[in-house]
Order: C-alpha cells, then sequence, then structure tokens
C-alpha cells in the first residue's frame, strides 16, 4: 500500500503526524537495511511510517505504563496497511533497554519524550546513546506549539512538550534540528569511538 492510501485508511490522528514525521525519515536517508529502534510505541504511527517507507522496525514500551498513551492497539493499524510483517513489538523500559550496546542503526522516540519523568529523561537518553552505532542518529520529536493547540482542545491535560537537548549535555553529542508543522525533531549523533 502506498502512503497516500495508508493515510487515508488510518485517518486523521495519522495523517497530521506523517508529513512530519516522513520529512525526517526522508532527511536521515538510512540504509534499507539499517536496524531501527522505536521508543514508545504508543498507536504505532512511527513504526507504521518506517514500515510504510521499507523499514523493518523493532519497537517497544513498559508493560507498566498504564497511561492512555500506551499500550494502543498498533497491530490492528499495521495490518489494515499491510506493514505488520515488519514490525516487531517487545516490552522494555527506556531509561535500562534490554540490547547489548551499539545495535541499531538509527533510535527514535516519535513523541515520547515528555511523557517521560523528568528525573528519568537524561537516563533514558543515555540509552540511546549506549545502544546506538556511533554516528548514527537519535531523533526525539516532540510536539510543536502549533500541535499542542489541537491537542490540548481534546486532552487539556496533556504534558508540555520536552526539549531533549536539555538533557545531553556532557554527552558528547552532535545535533541538528528539523522543524516541522506540528512535530520538530532533535537528531543526535555519538561521535565515532
Amino acid at each position: 500500500m502506498d502512503t497516500a492510501q495508508a493515510r487515508e485508511v488510518l485517518g486523521e490522528q495519522f495523517d497530521l503526524a506523517f508529513e512530519d514525521a516522513d520529512k525526517l525519515i526522508r532527511h536521515l536517508g538510512l540504509a534499507r537495511d539499517a536496524r531501527i529502534l522505536d521508543v514508545g510505541t504508543g498507536k504505532g504511527y512511527f513504526a507504521i511510517m518506517l514500515a510504510l517507507n521499507g523499514y523493518s522496525v523493532l519497537t517497544g514500551e513498559p508493560t507498566t505504563d498504564d497511561s492512555v498513551y500506551a499500550r494502543q492497539d498498533w497491530l490492528t493499524s499495521a495490518r489494515a496497511v499491510g506493514v505488520d510483517h515488519l514490525i516487531e513489538f517487545k516490552p522494555f523500559e527506556a531509561q535500562e533497554m534490554p540490547f547489548d550496546d551499539a545495535s541499531f542503526d538509527a533510535v527514535f522516540f516519535f513523541g515520547v519524550l515528555h511523557h517521560v519523568d523528568q528525573g528519568a529523561r537524561t537516563r533514558v537518553l543515555q540509552e540511546a546513546v549506549r545502544t546506538a552505532r556511533p554516528g548514527t542518529p537519535i531523533s526525539f520529536l516532540e510536539p510543536n506549539q502549533e500541535y499542542m493547540k489541537l491537542v490540548l482542545e481534546h486532552h487539556p491535560s496533556h504534558p508540555d512538550p520536552a526539549d531533549p537537548s536539555a538533557y545531553a549535555h556532557g554527552l558528547g553529542l552532535s545535533q541538528e534540528t528539523v522543524n516541522g508543522r506540528f512535530f520538530d525533531c532533535t537528531i543526535f549523533r555519538r561521535e565515532a569511538d
């Protein structure tokens, strides 16, 4: 299924996120065989976007997260657009990931960091750095003010967006920003060892 059809099938919420996520995926130009980690599955939108672009994705979130944002039915959406075979789900904690050092060619957090307890955010970024291969992107897409206007209409208690750079001090990372219509992305890269 092409992306235009997928956007129609998955509806308005997916469509709102699609443009900025697709822009980032194209900007990064990852190799087709890249090993990709999507932290914080939620509705599965980012994993689905990656899969629609031909990537295999490992995604997960904690089994202990009982918020309205976790444990969504991502699999039904992935099946509806024919990419479920490209997405593997594994439950895990972002601040203590069960993956070897330098396991992934890209690590993504789509609308996740602002849902992580502020005291755990530095540890989450450290884990992302540990699991990413040197020089590969660690990308945090956080909602911008335009998107927050839409969210707060329906979810007035939604947490404010987080600034990923506030948690990167002392980690020796390069940083790049890609601004979008609804989501802004901070891309970190660890220098080669």
